[in-house]
């Protein structure tokens, strides 16, 4: 019989697997905290920060963002950077799970550009003269849009694909690439998993990151493709992941039968929430259904929405307090003001319940990125007073 959980237990069980509940959910840093997610999605917007900084930022505090910077590509190498929900920081460790998408990459011999004849000799320009970046081949682009790349560009990421070689650390915002051989640890490198384990593994470590997932859940965490779904499927069916069946009758019924990490249905989640801004691709919040279905939250990253159509802004960052999204905030940076341009609270939260938590999270953002003070410019008329007021509170 499948263990029933309510959606305020799941969503606390959640939020703990995820970090934001409880100081023992904080353990360890940055290095512990990728471990835990499993992935952390990067992305070229920087507004506060880099996205990758953002997630650490969340769970963790004030965390200096060149220490989390250090604490992903130090070297020997703690993480190298691949395709998972989207391209993602991962633990080295994960290296040998990853083997079914790069045969499924060296199979296809296309993804978004056909591939040059030219992949030998930048192959060989890595042995011989790597680690590299782009720069150092050439050149990224033709000199067109985003996704015009030089034939040097379009080599380097198939072999980053396909993993002749792997990026175990950026400088700037450039890949630095290397032969695997060089940079992945030997032990790793021989290991040898068919797709079948390699989907079982990952499965696992989706199910734990996420705390409580549906099979839906688990496909959108690693992209799996109709084949691979169909391996989550069995794996599930015959009970290998790790994970355990569990309902959750206040979820839509398509999603009220899910998966659970057991050790985290044990755990009992308890302590102090985290009040936070959170990045638009935090894995809390990464998947739109899911965000609907466990916080009633629904989440659109507006970036690439054209200005005149956008709702809530360009960067919009939901705001969790209380183990709840209670609103959303659009920030930006003006020297040392950081400037909330839009914010907001969802429907049921009241200003006096939600000023004091969106004050606490905008003061400690901006002390995070060294601004000295915070200005709102658009708000509710009903909350700009107790906001105001309590920005201006003692914390």
């Amino acid at each position: 019989m499948k263990l029933s959980l309510s959606p305020d237990e799941a969503r606390r069980v959640i939020l703990h697997a995820q970090g934001f509940l409880g100081a023992q959910a904080r353990r360890g840093g940055v290095p512990a905290t990728l471990r835990r997610l499993g992935a952390v999605q990067l992305d070229t917007i920087s507004v506060l920060a880099r996205s990758h900084e953002l997630v650490a930022y969340a769970r963790l505090g004030a965390v200096g963002r060149a220490a989390v910077e250090r604490a992903y590509w130090d070297e020997p190498a703690r993480a190298f950077e691949y395709w998972c929900h989207a391209a993602c920081i991962l633990p080295i460790g994960d290296w040998p799970l990853y083997a079914f998408r790069r045969r499924y990459f060296r199979a296809r011999r296309f993804r978004w550009h056909e591939v040059p004849d030219s992949v030998g000799k930048v192959l060989h320009l890595v042995r011989e003269n790597g680690p590299i970046t782009t720069a150092d081949i050439g050149g990224a682009k033709k000199g067109g849009p985003w996704w015009d790349w030089s034939d040097s560009k379009i080599a380097i990421e198939w072999l980053l694909d396909t993993g002749e070689v792997v990026c175990t650390r950026r400088v700037g915002w450039r890949r630095v690439y290397d032969l695997a051989e060089r940079a992945v640890p030997a032990d790793l490198l021989a290991e040898d998993l068919s797709d079948a384990e390699c989907v079982t593994r990952l499965a696992g470590m989706a199910g734990r990151a996420l705390g409580v997932a549906t099979r839906a859940d688990l496909v959108d965490f690693l992209r799996l493709k109709a084949p691979e779904a169909s391996l989550l499927d069995r794996c599930l069916a015959e009970g290998i992941t790790g994970l355990v069946p569990v309902r959750v009758p206040g979820w839509p019924e398509r999603a009220a039968d899910a998966w659970a990490d057991p050790a985290a249905l044990e755990a009992a989640p308890s302590g102090r929430h985290r009040t936070t801004l959170l990045s638009p691709f935090d894995s809390l919040v990464w998947d739109r259904a899911r965000t609907a279905r466990v916080f009633g939250f629904n989440h659109r990253l507006e970036a690439y929405v054209p200005r005149e159509k956008r709702v809530h802004g360009y960067f919009t960052m939901p705001v969790l307090a209380g183990g709840r999204l209670i609103g959303r905030v659009d920030p930006a940076r003006e020297g040392s003001v950081l400037v909330a341009r839009q914010v907001s609270l969802e429907a049921g939260v009241t200003p006096a319940r939600g000023a004091a938590p969106l004050a606490a999270a905008l003061r400690e953002a901006a002390g995070w990125v060294g601004c000295e003070t915070v200005r709102v410019d658009r708000v509710d008329a009903a909350l700009a007073g107790p906001l105001r007021d309590a920005l201006n509170r003692e914390p």
